[in-house]
C-alpha cells in the first residue's frame, strides 16, 4: 500500500524537525543517559518519603512499576528503529495518529517536565540544606543558582549536554555502587547503626513487608511512576545520536537490570540497615544511611552526589522540550518561533520556555517552600502517563502498519506484542484511577484533567487556524528552508 498524501505531509514535517540538529553524541553518552534517565530525582529524594508511607513494600512497588518502564522503552525501542528522530512519541504520534495527536502528546511532555523541573530547582533547594552553614539560605536562591547552571549548558550545544549527563549519570551510578557497596558490608559483618542491628529483623519486627496494609503500597504507584520519568528521554536523544539504530538496542536492554539492582536492591538494603521509619521526607535516605553510620564525610559526599542527580534530571528536562517544542512548532502545534536554532543548533527558544515555567518555580519556592515538591508531583506524573500511553499507542500502530505492508519490519521489537502492549495501556489506566483516591493531591489532580483538556483544545483552536494558512500556502519543504534561511541568518549575525 502506498502512503496518503497527509501521511507523506507528517512524514516530511517530522524530517524538517530534524534538519539543523548535530548528531554529535556518541555510543558512551547514550549508554549514560540511559542510565541517568533511569535513576533521577524520584530514587535520590524521594524514596524517603515513600517509605514512611509503603514501609519495605516499596521495592515490591519499584519493581512493578520497573517492568513496566522497561516495556514503554522496549516499544519506544522499535519506533526508534523505524525512524530516529529527536521528536520522538511527538514525531511518532504526527506519523500514526495525526497531528491532533502529536499537539496533545507534545504539550503533555512540555507539562511533564515543566512540573518535573520544578521538583527537581526544589530538590536542589532542600539539598543545600543539608549543610547548616547554608541553614540562612532561603531556598529559592539555591532553586535559581541551579536553574541558571543548567540553562548554560543547555544553550553551548548538544555535545555539552551529552557530556554533562555522561558524568552526571557516572556519579549517580558511583554513588548507589558505593552504598551497595558499603551496606552489603555492613549487612554481612552485622555492623550496628544507630543502634540498631541491620538484617531481616529490621522489616519484621517494624510491621513486615506491609506495615500500613496493601492499600498504601498500591496508592503510592503514582508517585513511584513519576521515579522512573525520565526514561522516554532515550528517544529523544536518539534523533541526535551517531549511530540511534546500532547503538539504542543495548542501551535500552540494560535499563532492566539496572533498575532491579539500583531501585529494588538499594530499597531492600535500606530497610535491612534502618527501621523504614528512620526516613523521612526532605532528606535522601542514603544521605540517612551514611549519617547513621558515622562515617565522618559519607554523609557530605552522598548529599553532594544527589544534588547532581537533580541537576542532571533538570539538564534532561531543559534538553528535551527544547527538541519536543521544535517538533510542535514545525507541525503547526506551536507558535512557529520555537523551531530556530541558534548558532550551535540549539533550539534556544524552547528552551527558554522551559525556563520561564521553571521560574515559577522559583517562585513558589519562595511563597509555599514546604509544599512545592508535592504540589507539582502529581501534576508532572499526568504529564508521564500520557507520555507512555502515546508512545504505546504509536507502536502497535506501527505493528498494524508493517502487518498491512506500510513499513518495513525493524529487527527490535517490543516483546510478546500486542499483550503487553494492551496489559501496559491498562497499567497505566489503573494508575490513574488509584491516584483519584490518593486524597487530596491525587484526587485533585484527576479532577483537573477535564479542565486541562479544555485547555488543550483552545490552544488547538488558536494555534491550528494559523497552521492551516500557512501550510495550504507553504509546501512542508518550504517551510522548513524558510525557518533554516531565518536560522542561517542569525547565525552570520552572531558571527559578526
Amino acid at each position: 500500500m502506498t502512503a496518503s498524501k497527509e501521511q507523506l505531509d507528517h512524514i516530511a514535517r517530522i524530517d524538517a524537525a530534524e534538519a539543523g540538529l548535530k548528531h554529535g553524541l556518541s555510543n558512551r553518552q547514550i549508554q549514560m543517559i540511559a542510565i541517568g534517565g533511569a535513576i533521577g530525582t524520584g530514587l535520590f529524594l524521594g524514596a524517603g518519603a515513600r517509605l514512611q508511607v509503603s514501609g519495605p513494600a516499596l521495592a515490591i512497588v519499584y519493581l512493578v512499576c520497573g517492568v513496566v518502564a522497561f516495556l514503554i522503552l522496549r516499544a519506544l525501542g522499535e519506533l526508534v528503529m523505524h525512524r530516529p528522530t529527536s521528536g520522538s512519541f511527538v514525531s511518532y504520534s504526527r506519523e500514526f495518529l495525526g497531528e491532533r495527536a502529536s499537539y496533545v502528546a507534545g504539550w503533555l511532555y512540555f507539562l511533564n517536565w515543566a512540573m518535573t523541573g520544578i521538583v527537581d530547582i526544589t530538590a536542589v533547594a532542600l539539598y543545600m540544606h543539608y549543610w547548616h552553614i547554608f541553614g540562612d539560605v532561603p531556598q529559592w536562591a539555591f532553586a535559581l543558582i541551579a536553574l541558571v547552571i543548567v540553562t548554560a549548558i543547555n544553550m553551548v550545544g548538544v555535545k555539552w549536554f551529552g557530556e554533562m549527563e555522561f558524568w552526571f549519570a557516572i556519579l549517580k551510578v558511583a554513588a548507589l555502587v558505593l552504598f551497595l557497596i558499603v551496606g552489603v558490608v555492613v549487612l554481612g559483618a552485622g555492623i550496628h547503626v544507630d543502634g540498631h542491628t541491620p538484617g531481616f529483623a529490621m522489616i519484621s519486627h517494624n510491621g513486615g513487608i506491609f506495615p500500613h496494609g496493601l492499600l498504601p503500597a498500591i496508592v503510592l504507584t503514582q508517585g513511584v511512576i513519576f521515579a522512573y520519568a525520565g526514561v522516554e528521554i532515550l528517544g529523544v536523544a536518539a534523533g541526535e545520536a551517531q549511530d540511534a539504530r546500532k547503538i539504542l538496542p543495548r542501551a535500552i536492554n540494560s535499563v532492566i537490570w539496572r533498575i532491579a539492582i539500583f531501585y529494588v536492591g538499594s530499597v531492600v538494603l535500606l530497610v535491612m540497615l534502618l527501621p523504614w521509619n528512620a526516613y523521612h521526607a526532605g532528606q535522601s535516605p542514603f544521605v540517612t544511611f551514611f549519617h547513621a553510620l558515622g562515617i565522618e564525610g559519607t554523609g557530605t559526599a552522598m548529599n553532594i552526589i544527589v544534588i547532581t542527580a537533580a541537576l542532571s534530571s533538570l539538564n534532561s528536562g531543559l534538553y528535551s522540550t527544547g527538541r519536543v517544542l521544535r517538533s510542535l512548532a514545525i507541525g503547526g502545534s506551536a507558535p512557529p518561533q520555537l523551531a530556530h536554532l541558534n548558532a550551535q543548533a540549539v533550539p534556544y527558544k524552547g528552551i527558554m520556555v522551559t525556563v520561564v515555567v521553571y521560574l515559577i518555580g522559583v517562585v513558589l519556592n519562595y511563597v509555599v517552600p514546604s509544599q512545592v515538591f508535592e504540589l507539582v508531583l502529581n501534576i508532572a506524573s499526568i504529564g508521564v502517563l500520557s507520555t507512555w500511553a502515546f508512545i504505546v499507542v504509536c507502536q502497535m500502530k506501527l505493528r498494524s502498519s508493517i502487518n498491512r505492508g506500510e513499513n518495513e519490519a525493524v529487527s527490535f521489537r517490543m516483546p510478546w506484542a500486542p499483550f503487553t502492549s494492551w496489559l501496559t495501556l491498562a497499567f497505566l489506566l489503573a494508575v490513574v484511577v488509584v491516584m483519584g483516591f490518593d486524597y487530596p493531591d491525587g484526587t485533585v489532580t484527576v479532577a483537573a484533567i477535564p479542565v486541562l483538556a479544555i485547555i488543550l483544545a483552545l490552544g488547538w483552536i488558536l494555534l491550528h487556524r494559523r497552521a492551516e494558512v500557512e501550510s495550504s500556502s507553504l509546501p512542508s519543504a518550504t517551510l522548513t528552508r524558510r525557518i533554516f534561511d531565518r536560522d542561517e541568518d542569525k547565525d552570520r549575525r552572531d558571527r559578526h
